[in-house]
Formats: C-alpha cells, structure tokens, sequence
C-alpha cells in the first residue's frame, strides 16, 4: 500500500516540482542596522513624494515617529501623522486614515509599529490606488496567492510605502499579508497579495531596545513558528528553506538572552529583529500552517496574545504533523513524497540536538521548544495560562471550524479533518501530546 502511494505522490508531482522553480518569489528592498532610516526619504525623493503619511498606535508616535519625523525634514519631506492605529485595525480606522491622507495631498505611506499599522497602511495604500475594490472579493480563499480567484491590482504607481517594525515577530514589514476587521459585522478580511509587499523595510535593532519582557516572548516565539512552519509547508522552496532555517537557529541561540537581558543585550536583541524579518521573507514565499490557523481563532476566541497562542499549541501540531503518511495531503505540494517528519528532523540537526534517527530528531526538537518555552516563561497549556475549562469547551466547536477554514490551513503538510483539530486543541488545553484516534 505505502509503495502505492509513493508512487502516486512522485507522478502526481513530477509537473508541479518543475513549476515550483517558476515561482514568483517577492521581497522589499530591506535596509538594516543603525542609520537605516536615512534611507527612507532617500526613496521618497528618489521617486518624487513630497509629502507622507506617517501611521502609528500611540506609543511609537511619541517614542519612534519623532526620529523619522527629524530624517523627514532634513529631507525636506513634508508629513502627516495618524497615531490611532491600535491592535486589529478596523474599516472605520482605515477610512479616518483615508480621508487625511487624501485632504492632505500625502503621496506615500511610511508605517512604523507593529504588524497593525504596517496591516492598516497596506489597506489604505489599495484603496487610494484601487478605491474600486471590494474586500469580499479580494479577501476570497485560494489555493496559493498566485493563484488568486480575484486579482489585485499592482501597486507603487500612484503612492510608495516603507514600513519600520518596533516589535520583533510580525514580519509584516516584509510580507504581502494585511487583516481589517470590519467594524459592523465583526468579520475579518485576510487579504494577501504580493502587491501588498512594501516597497522599503527598515530594519534598525534600536527601535527595539525597549520592548517589555511579555511582547519580547510573545513576539519572538511567534517568529520561530513562522519558519518553522514555512520550513515544513508544502508550498517550501529552496530559496524560503536557507531563510527558514537561519531564523530558527537565531531564534533558539539569541531569544532567551533578549528575554532576560533587553537593551542591557544589544547582540541579542538585534538578531532576534533579523531573525523575525528573516522568518517574514520565508513565510511569504512558502505560507503558513495549522498552528497559526488554530492560534488565530485561539486567541481571538479568549483574547490571548498572538505569539503566545501559538506557543500553547505548538508541540501538538508538530506532533501532529509528524508523519510519514498523512490520511490527507493538501493540494499541488512541492515535493515529491510527504516528509513533514524528516523535515523537522533536519530542523533539529541544524541545531545540533543529535538524535539517531527522524523519531528521536523530532522528540529531542520538541524537548527544545519546551525548554525554549520554560526560558521565556511561556505557559504550556491553555489552561495554565488561564482559560476556565467551562468556557474552552463552550467555544470549542466553532473555533475547531474556523481554523479549519483559515488561509493558513492549506499549506500544512497534512490537511487536517475537523475532528483532527478538535484533538489537537483539547491536548494543548490539558499540556498533553498529541495522540491520533484510535481506531
């Protein structure tokens, strides 16, 4: 039966490892290291903006926008500031920023913050240019992002946008992922499109220096899953794999000592800053997979940090993942056979954790993303980081539904059935491995 399938899988891709090469691979110009920002109003003028909207929350409006707001005038760059972006931006929010940037004359975006500013100016860079789009269509599932059922239209003709991430994880600054929440109806557009990737990112260590010890965990872990993840999708490449790969060694070598050190650690908190970039440039070649699927409906069901929601269910979707044979496989992966478990197990080998074989590999990988947790101090279930047991099983069902229907989905080597999902949240709400049914 196994040489059956094997032999499937090999014709069933032998045209799709070819296309695989073809692939359209997008990244930003990326500038990094102290004195990056300088470059930003190098490419305004370079491109003829003469006035820009800065997009901030609060708190980097007073701390980081000053900073940029200095290389601007020097520039002789004029600007407009909107510091009201808060976490999960919404149609409301975006259009307010809309309306001052177009009252104002603005000709470029730069966004600096974490992923919901950078996610609120991509937004609002498509409707200045596109005001004819509608975000039900364009926020449609699909099989791949280049292969989108409705096409969004190509920016930078009519606007330019750098963006400069505080926090360490998103990667938004680098990827073509945006989320608006819609304020009426409460749904969330996931809109993806290489269209959407910045035209600059800059990426300076010392903007943060001063990150909190939770948003530090929070952050980082979430960068180690986006290359852990895009390193096991079935969309992985050899260009998203050496990506990949370097994000997690730096991940695991340099996250606990800008946990517990922060600015005291410069070192460290400037590879964890690369490190997340690094991730980012990965994922949005190779895409995601059930893990964030899972922790986006999780935290969003019990209001539990992104990063964080991904670390409670982390080991379970290895564990999960970690077959050789898999009851369901995705759609046009790019490999020849499924190998989810040897790819994990050249994960550990790159950080040197030994083991004899692709079994013991994955078991000493996960033992490191426990210790990893326990450094951080990261909780290792839902139910010690405080979720009552009655309200978890209370929203259970609908959650386990919408993961399955999440974009990230589609890329996990295994396509999961519902019922997959359910075990996998109830082993991570108890801190249990993950165990297939019995049959």
């Amino acid at each position: 039966m196994d040489a059956i399938k094997n032999a499937y899988y090999r014709s069933f891709q032998a045209v799709f490892n070819v296309a695989a090469r073809c692939l359209y691979w997008r990244k930003p110009i990326t500038v990094e290291g102290e004195g990056a920002l300088s470059k930003a109003p190098e490419l305004f003028k370079k491109n003829h903006v003469k006035k820009v909207m800065i997009v901030t929350g609060r708190t980097v409006g007073k701390t980081i926008a000053p900073i940029a707001k200095a290389a601007l005038d020097k520039a002789g760059i004029a600007y407009e500031h909107y510091s009201e972006v808060s976490a999960n931006p919404t149609v409301t929010v975006v259009n307010e920023i809309q309306k001052k940037y177009l009252e104002t004359g603005c000709e470029g975006f730069l966004a600096i913050g974490g992923g919901s500013p950078m996610d609120a100016a991509k937004i609002i860079w498509l409707m200045y240019e596109h005001p004819e789009v509608n975000f039900e269509d364009i926020s449609m599932r699909f099989m791949d992002i280049r292969k989108r059922i409705c096409a969004i239209p190509e920016l930078g003709k009519k606007a330019m946008m750098v963006a400069i991430p505080t926090t360490s994880g998103t990667g938004s600054e680098v990827t073509p992922f945006a989320i608006i929440t819609d304020d009426e109806t409460h749904v969330k557009y996931a809109i993806a499109d290489y269209a959407l990737t910045p035209n600059m990112a800059i990426i300076d260590a010392n903007f943060v220096d001063h990150m909190p010890k939770g948003l530090t965990a929070a952050s980082g872990f979430d960068a180690l899953v986006h290359a852990v993840e895009a390193y096991v999708s079935v969309m992985a490449t050899n260009f998203t794999n050496s990506a990949a790969l370097e994000a997690i060694k730096q991940v695991f070598r340099y996250l606990p000592r800008s946990y517990q050190n922060g600015a005291a650690d410069p070192i460290a908190r400037e590879k964890i800053h690369h490190a997340a970039t690094i991730a980012g440039m990965a994922f949005a070649n190779s895409f995601l997979g059930l893990c964030h699927s899972m922790a986006h409906k999780l935290g969003g069901a019990f209001n539990i940090p992104h990063g964080i929601a991904n670390a409670l269910l982390f080991n379970q979707v290895i564990r999960y993942n970690a077959t050789d044979c898999p009851r369901k496989q995705a759609i046009f992966p790019q490999y020849k056979f499924p190998n989810a478990k040897q790819r994990y197990g050249q994960i550990a080998g790159n950080l040197k954790l030994g083991g004899k074989n692709d079994d013991e590999k994955l078991e000493n990988l996960l033992a490191a993303i426990s210790r990893l947790k326990d450094d951080i101090e990261i909780p290792h279930s839902i139910k010690e980081w405080g979720v009552p047991e009655d309200e978890f099983y209370a929203k259970l069902d609908d959650i386990v539904e919408k993961a399955f229907d999440d974009q990230c989905t589609g890329a996990n080597p295994v396509y999961p059935l519902m019922e997959d999902i359910r075990r996998i949240y109830i082993a991570a709400y108890n801190g249990e491995d993950y165990r297939p049914e019995e049959k």
